[in-house]
């Protein structure tokens, strides 16, 4: 039986909401901005009208004010779009159990059942988009195919408060001709690779030849010709599934430059001390660590290390970063913006290998006086007890990236892509 899946995707969806509260502004252009005097102002997202400008996601208020004058500047309210992020949610939980969030504004639905066509999909889509403007004062556009990549190339293909359907019979037709990097996961970097080799298009990547794609990527290589071909079998998860978690990272922009790496250090360990307190709120360790910058030309750069021994004390994981920090990216100071993210997570109680020289229960003793310390933080608040390196900079020593902390779940990509099956000469590459 062919599967029915949706994707839906909330239009300009804090600008939306912003213009359903107040309609007064529904037909000006709308920007929703962050805080110039913290540093954020920079549009967020804009409304149908904004874009009629050329204005664009991440460029500063300034640079939008130039292209409208008439420009609406709204800051974000994000109470308020999660609450209707859960709104959206109730809605598409009416069809079925089966809703994955992709985001606060995402979701994709598996409404396949017996007697199910695709189009009965259609249907229900146009009936859920009905009912968000309906109900919720915003615009949807729906997605309908018989996988998740499609579903979702299907609500970004035509917007906004549309209903795309893409089938087995139709996808070359649809899909083949766009862009490579409409494609889910093929981002800026793997963009740039791919037009190197030459391959622009979606049908372009479908048509290569699947060992030298793995050469030059590896098994996400497979992975990416296996969507462009419609071979995308991941399953959409259920609403009370939680998802995988890969990484935990925070990233900060202070109140002003980073200019020396005592700057550097102060700011690797605010972050460094919010990310190990996730990994513990979650129960993880981790084994790599990684950083990234970006500087005031707003030119971003990034690494990683694997660490010898798994961790989640901050004090581990803010040396690790400081030392890559002077190895690399010294040179770049001074610096709009750091983060400090972990990945290679293993469970906390994942067995340990000891060793004759102690480490492990020095280890375990300085992951008890950092639990203790979040335990008053807890009670307290967070700068109740704060480390001597971030206080010489009272404004690097109010900041608290644990509450806009990133943790980033596995949406689909499940390490399950040896597992598409891609054309038979190739099956042996795939599964290697």
């Amino acid at each position: 039986m062919e599967r029915v899946i949706l994707h839906s995707d909330a239009n300009s969806f804090y600008a939306s909401v912003e213009c359903a509260k107040n309609p007064s502004i529904r037909d000006k252009p709308v920007a929703v901005c962050g805080d110039p005097e913290a540093r954020h102002g920079i549009v967020l997202t804009k409304n149908e009208h904004a874009k009629k400008f050329g204005i664009k996601t991440g460029e500063a208020i300034w640079q939008a004010k130039n292209k409208c004058p008439q420009l609406v500047v709204v800051p974000p309210d994000y109470n308020t779009y999660v609450e209707v992020s859960r709104r959206m949610r109730q809605i598409y939980e009416s069809y079925t159990d089966m809703v994955e969030a992709f985001g606060l504004d995402e979701n994709w639905m598996d409404i396949s059942a017996t007697n199910i066509t695709m189009a009965d999909g259609v249907r229900i889509a146009n009936e859920i988009r009905e009912r968000v403007k309906k109900e919720l004062g915003i615009t949807v556009s729906v997605g309908v195919s018989f996988n998740k990549v499609f579903a979702k190339l299907g609500s970004d293909y035509k917007k906004p408060d549309a209903v795309t359907v893409i089938t087995q019979e139709n996808f070359r037709k649809i899909v083949w001709p766009l862009p490579v990097s409409d494609l889910i996961y093929v981002g800026p970097h793997t963009t740039v690779k791919l037009m190197n080799m030459g391959i622009l298009t979606i049908g372009q990547l479908a048509n290569t030849d699947t060992e030298t794609l793995r050469r030059r990527f590896g098994v996400n290589g497979v992975m990416l010709k296996a969507f462009s071909m419609g071979l995308d079998n991941s399953r959409v998860m259920q609403s009370d599934e939680k998802e995988v978690i890969k990484s935990i990272g925070n990233s900060s922009t202070p109140p002003h430059d980073i200019k020396t790496p005592t700057e550097a250090k102060s700011m690797i360990y605010v972050l460094s001390e919010s990310v190990a307190a996730r990994l513990r709120e979650n129960g993880f360790r981790a084994k790599c660590v990684s950083i990234s910058v970006r500087d005031t030309d707003l030119r971003c750069a990034g690494c990683q290390r694997t660490l010898v021994r798994a961790t989640r004390l901050s004090g581990d994981i803010a040396r690790t970063a400081f030392e890559m920090f002077m190895e690399k990216y010294a040179s770049f100071l001074p610096l709009r913006s750091m983060g400090v993210s972990c990945t290679s997570l293993v469970r906390d109680d994942a067995p340990e290998q000891l060793d004759i020289f102690g480490e492990c229960m020095k280890a375990h003793r300085e992951e008890d006086l950092e639990e203790a310390i979040d335990g008053l933080r807890g009670r307290f608040g967070h700068q109740v007890v704060r480390r001597g390196i971030v206080m010489f900079d009272s404004a690097f020593s109010e900041i608290n990236p644990k509450e806009e902390q990133t943790i980033h779940p596995v949406a689909f990509l499940r390490d399950e892509c040896i597992r598409y099956k891609v054309p038979a000469e190739n099956r042996e590459t795939a599964a290697t």
